[in-house]
């Protein structure tokens, strides 16, 4: 066994779209996102499930683990899939199973909507752009379960990661009930320090009246990342904070010491020099690169570094990992499950599962923790992920979720804010297949794909629609074209 601090704060038409590679860029850069895991280190990382607790791929056993929330003492019970915590125990050798000591969670931000853009999936959070997105989990106290279920005035907490231009790509979005005070992680910028004021992005903080805690020399300086706590917003839109707490980056040590970062690109120089979530990131010949290359790298593009902290404190990456992108949006019945092959059908379809794919039960049976195993044929089923291996025409779950529906062979009536069985691709990053492909029950060339991106879908009767444009005569649950 080996020592380790764990930081743990992540239809067939369809499927003919996309042969080539694609690296995943939809998300952030700032302190709460990495993640990983490996020798004697460190790694942050969103929670995937339960049955102790999963993060990065590595399932941890609870028993003993100290454990807090918001820096006050809580059980497993309290936290949540989705919430991006730091972790600190024993992995064994296999890397997938190890002993958490310690689990904390901190939320980004917690605090009033002020704005949304349904449309862009964005809103303001005490001055802080949230993005929502295919790696979003909403809690079950927002119906529906989405942006829309949300209203400005709604008092939210969000957990996630952070793009380069500080703003938080949520994991989690939860409701909290009125009077729950206001905290906000973030970077100092703008300070005024003789009139006591600084900003976090879009958000003034008045720390005149604060307690300050563990700043080097005592006080505030520009680039620091901070959090500031307090309960309400003066006059001005500012937030009169009672707490300001230094916080520093979420990786730290002596040269040596081995982590695993997950998280955003968030400057980014060259290939070989570059950060993941404000820390500092060397690459050179020796560094090996999965899910793409070096040249797929750029700002914003989401990755796993793993390495050694040298004396400067960036990693000198080993391995670089190029997450997987969720072009792929399914929701639909289970058609079959294969609980030894850690795989299930939807609408023809095999979708794998693995360690890093995150598993939520939001139906009426709440199953917590929800593994393969819990599914069952006729489950209602939310899968996003993408096609993996390339051209394989099957997908790799990254996030899981089941939910209640009245949806039957015969019609649709979802409920909670379920749609009708659909499958959808995220046309961003993603090139057509070329003419060669080599699957042969495809009825035109493959690289027509890119210009019509079906969906699912069904008539009042439940009988399925075939839209003239879909090429798959065979296909049991129609498509259309759609343009998304």
């Amino acid at each position: 066994m080996k020592t380790i601090s764990v930081l743990t704060t992540t239809f067939l038409c369809v499927l003919l779209v996309s042969c080539g590679g694609s690296s995943y860029s939809d998300d952030p850069a700032a302190p709460p996102p990495v993640g990983g895991i490996g020798r004697t280190g460190m790694a942050v990382g969103p929670i995937s499930t339960f049955g102790s607790v999963v993060v990065n791929g590595v399932r941890y056993a609870t028993t003993s683990t100290i454990i807090t929330v918001d820096g006050q003492p809580a059980t497993q019970s309290d936290l949540r899939v989705g919430q991006v915590v730091v972790v600190k125990g024993e992995v064994d050798d296999n890397q997938t199973t190890g002993t958490a000591d310690e689990i904390h969670f901190e939320e980004n931000v917690k605090g009033p909507v002020q704005s949304i853009d349904i449309a862009a999936g964005r809103l303001v959070v005490l001055g802080q752009t949230v993005i929502t997105g295919p790696d979003t989990s909403f809690d079950d106290n927002i119906q529906p379960a989405s942006i829309d279920g949300l209203s400005v005035g709604d008092l939210v907490e969000v957990s996630g990661q952070t793009m380069a231009d500080g703003s938080i790509v949520a994991t989690r979005i939860e409701m909290k009930p009125a009077g729950t005070a206001f905290e906000v992680h973030g970077t100092v910028s703008n300070l005024d320090s003789a009139n006591f004021r600084f900003s976090i992005n879009a958000l003034t903080v008045d720390y005149s009246a604060a307690t300050l805690a563990d700043f080097p020399g005592g006080q505030i300086s520009n680039g620091d990342f901070v959090e500031a706590k307090g309960t309400a917003l003066n006059g001005n839109g500012a937030l009169t904070a009672n707490q300001v707490e230094f916080k520093g980056l979420p990786v730290s040590g002596a040269a040596g010491l081995y982590v695993e970062v997950e998280g955003f690109i968030t400057r980014f120089v060259s290939a070989q020099d570059f950060d993941v979530g404000g820390v500092g990131v060397i690459t050179n010949a020796s560094t090996v690169f999965e899910g793409g290359v070096a040249a797929d790298l750029g700002l914003n593009v989401k990755v796993e570094v793993d390495g050694e902290l040298n004396a400067n404190g960036a990693i000198v990456a080993e391995k670089v990992d190029i997450r997987r992108a969720k072009a792929v949006r399914a929701t639909a019945l289970v058609d079959s499950v294969n609980v030894a092959g850690n795989s299930l059908v939807m609408l023809g379809i095999t979708f794998n599962i693995d360690a890093l794919t995150r598993l939520e039960d939001k139906s009426n049976a709440d199953v917590d923790p929800m593994r393969i195993a819990d599914l069952n044929v006729g489950d209602y089923l939310e899968i996003r992920g993408s096609e993996l291996p390339a051209c394989s025409h099957q997908i790799m779950a990254a996030i899981l979720e089941r939910e209640s529906s009245s949806w039957s062979s015969r019609n649709w009536s979802g409920s909670g804010g379920s749609a009708a069985p659909a499958l959808t691709l995220n046309r961003s990053g993603l090139t057509p297949r070329a003419p060669d492909c080599p699957h042969s029950d495809q009825q035109e060339p493959c690289s027509c794909g890119i210009r019509q991106v079906p969906r699912i879908h069904h008539s009042g009767n439940g009988r399925p629609k075939h839209d003239r444009n879909c090429r798959r005569s065979n296909q049991r649950q129609g498509c259309r074209e759609e343009n998304k």
